[in-house]
Order: C-alpha cells, then structure tokens, then sequence
C-alpha cells in the first residue's frame, strides 16, 4: 500500500485514528477528516502520522453536509490528483428508546451516519481509480439490533445495504467496496459503562473479552490491501463471535 492515498473520515481520534495511522505505517498518506471543533486532536494524529514519513493532511469538512464534502473532494483532488483508498468511518450515537426519542435524537444520528456515505462517496467516486478500495463501517447493531438503538442500528444496517448495491456497480472498475462490523470495542464510550453491566457484556460475548481499536483497523488494513482483491460486498464482523 505504499504511496496510496486514503481518506479516513472521522479520524482526528478514536477507532478513526487507529485506522489512519495503521494505514500510514503501511506507508499510505493519510487525509484526516472530521469536523472543524476537532482540529486540535486533528493535528495531534497528523504529528503521529508524519513520524512515520508518509504525507498527511487535515481536510475539516461535515460528513453530513453535500457542499461541505464536495469541498474536501475538491481539496483532495488539487493535493493528491487521487484517492486509493476511502474509510466511511464517521459515526455518532444518540440513544434512547424509540418512545422516548426525539427528532432532534433521530435526525443528525442518520445524517452523519448514513447520509455521509452518500455525501462523501458521491464527491470522491470520481477521482478513486480502478482498483480502490471503499470500506465502510457499520456495526453488530446494524445486523442484530441493540436496545435504546433504533436510530443508530438503521444507519448501521443502511450501511451494509449501501455497501452490497455500490459493490455491484463499481465491480466493472475492480474497486471493491466491504464494509466492518465491530461489535464491543474498547473505548472511551465502552469505558464509562458501570463494570456490573460490563460483566454482563461480556459473559455474552464468546471470547470473554472485549475488542480493540487495533482488531477494527486490522480488518480495514486487510481490506484495503491486495490480499483482499476478490472480497467485494461482505460485511466483515469483529465481534468476539457475538453475533450469528
């Protein structure tokens, strides 16, 4: 993966950062999206990704705006003619139960986490050559369901149908398009959860242990390399087995 481009969105920290700056230690230049707010944590990861002597870039633009990402891919064409490789990573999380959720709950969660494919995808399709790799990330929420998550578990489960039908229309191109499932990840979100419920996590997840952001990027790594040239529309999940 040397010299290829990729677009990471999302990215300035969390699960989005460990993506990047595995990908850069493969020798990819990394573009490091996400929104304006995050431009201090933006440029603490791009000083960790130029160690590692690739290029790297911070492109501020909101995935739930068409303008903002007709923009960025505007930017990314002018500074890398080319993008090999695009990570659909942003994502929030707005819980509550369906009789109890507001619009205001509903709405900017399918924005940012499903209506970005279509705003940023759209914008780059045309500067991704024959031979690109799309990896979108949705959930163990989007196949199986989660309490308090009807918001979110629809984008999620949007996200793999959007990721099934591109497949079949950029085949022709040899650009696959897959998309990850992480199930319990570690994180600064999973690390607020009262160790009683946390017990109770993971006496159903079957290799007793939650994941790490590392096992998600993993999974990207390989599907953007050419050891995964012929996996095209499979949702690839990293779960510990808890889902079926």
């Amino acid at each position: 993966m040397k010299g290829k481009n990729a677009l990471i969105t999302g990215s300035a920290r969390g699960l989005g950062k460990e993506m990047a700056i595995t990908l850069a230690k493969q020798g990819c230049n990394i573009i490091i999206n996400d929104i304006e707010s995050m431009k201090e944590d933006a440029e603490k990861t791009l000083e960790e990704i130029k160690a590692l002597g690739v290029n790297a870039e911070f492109i501020a633009a909101d995935v739930s705006d068409f303008e903002s990402c007709k923009k960025m891919a505007d930017i990314i064409k002018e500074k890398f003619k080319t993008l090999d490789i695009l990570v659909n990573n942003a994502g929030i999380t707005k819980d509550r139960t369906l009789k109890k959720m507001t619009a205001e709950e509903w709405y900017p969660v399918i924005n940012v986490n499903l209506n970005s494919l279509f705003n940023v995808t759209r914008n780059v399709l045309e500067i991704i050559p024959d031979g690109g790799r799309i990896i979108n990330i949705s959930s163990v929420a989007g196949i199986s369901g989660n309490f308090g998550q009807t918001n979110y578990a629809s984008t999620k489960a949007g996200v793999i149908g959007f990721t099934k039908s591109l497949a079949k229309e950029v085949g022709k191109r040899k650009i696959t398009v897959n998309a990850v499932a992480p199930g319990f990840i570690k994180s600064a979100m999973t690390d607020k959860v009262p160790m009683e419920l946390l017990a109770q996590i993971l006496e159903l997840i079957p290799l007793k242990e939650m994941g790490q952001p590392e096992d998600v990027a993993n999974a990207v790594k390989f599907l953007a390399s050419d050891d995964a040239r012929y996996l095209s529309g499979i949702v690839l999940k990293v779960d510990g087995g808890i889902s079926f």
